[in-house]
């Protein structure tokens, strides 16, 4: 049965998806970007992002593999595609990946205002929702025939789905680093009470690797 999942997911030991001060320049924020140090080397993360046929094997890159099996359709929080606010500049952004993004599906996209569709190389297309979260898997479901539909972040939009309990499967991928502030992704979630439990933790090279599931009926 198809899910919906949030895959690869990188936070700090103490819950940060992403430091202070984040800008055009630093988007991740202050020391951010070494979350990600367990992703950067896996043969998944060259070939799926960067297209090389590179990379390292093992626990890491078994982990960042399954994040880009089975996928039908994504969604991303508006920061995750642009970092504009507000209404949409006339500045030619078209996303953080360059005229071909790691997707190659269709991907909604949340945003409070209009944008017409986004065509790129290599099967991407960017649709820009403004009706909510609900309205935005909804269509990433029909998009997706019958296969998962991954939630790609950031960490905003993961805890309204978390909220609402639509995520089937979360993996997190806690990186050996301490933020101190930034963006929590856990912080005021009962996950307990929304009926999620943690079934699986995987020790890798460069990263904890944490499943927690929804249980069944909850």
């Amino acid at each position: 049965m198809a899910e919906v999942r949030v895959d690869s997911f990188a936070i700090s030991i103490d819950g940060f998806a992403a430091g202070p001060g984040q800008s055009l320049d630093d988007p991740l924020g202050a020391g951010g970007i070494a979350l990600h140090d367990w992703f950067r080397p896996t043969r998944a993360f060259q070939r799926h992002v960067l297209g090389q046929q590179v990379g390292e094997s093992g626990v890491d890159d078994d982990f960042a593999a399954r994040g880009f099996d089975g996928i039908g359709a994504w969604i991303l929080g508006r920061n995750m595609f642009s970092p504009s606010r507000g209404a949409w500049p006339d500045d030619g952004w078209r996303g953080w990946w360059g005229d071909e993004p790691p997707y190659h599906c269709d991907v909604f996209v949340l945003s409070h205002h209009a944008r017409a569709p986004l065509a790129m190389a290599g099967g991407t297309t960017f649709h820009f929702v403004t009706d909510g979260p609900e309205a935005a898997l909804a269509l990433a479901r029909d998009a997706a025939g019958g296969a998962d539909v991954r939630i790609g972040g950031g960490a905003a939009t993961i805890r309204q789905f978390l909220q609402a309990g639509t995520i089937d499967r979360l993996h997190l991928a806690v990186a050996p680093v301490l933020l101190g502030r930034g963006e929590s992704l856990l912080a005021g979630l009962d996950l307990p009470a929304l009926g999620y439990r943690v079934t699986r933790s995987v020790p890798g090279a460069r990263a904890m690797h944490v499943l927690i599931d929804r249980v069944s009926g909850a």
